[in-house]
């Protein structure tokens, strides 16, 4: 990220309530990550009505979705020929309990 796109984002982040920062961040997070599966899509060399057990349609709306459930993603990535990984991390610091990579 530039210098000048941090230092915009700042300037807008100070008018924000912490609330809609978050919202914001959220919300930008959900944009990525299906931007992410397009490309993704792209990348293994597929069109929307390539993919194994999905139609152009439903492939459409499962990349534009701002929710997506754990098993339609698995399926999803299944139909490219990947895999999925999901890193579960304890978010208190203070706990005995170490990362966990859970392969599905």
């Amino acid at each position: 990220m530039t210098k000048k796109l941090r230092n915009a984002i700042k300037a807008m982040e100070s008018v924000m309530s912490p609330e809609s920062i978050e919202r914001s961040r959220k919300k930008a997070e959900q944009e990525i990550f299906a931007i992410r599966l397009g490309m993704l899509r792209e990348k293994c060399g597929l069109k929307q009505n390539e993919i194994k057990n999905f139609s152009q349609t439903s492939v459409s709306r499962l990349e534009r979705r701002k929710d997506i459930k754990i098993s339609t993603l698995i399926d999803y990535l299944d139909g490219l020929g990947m895999g999925l990984e999901i890193r579960a991390y304890p978010k208190n610091k203070k706990t005995k309990i170490e990362e966990t990579l859970l392969k599905i």
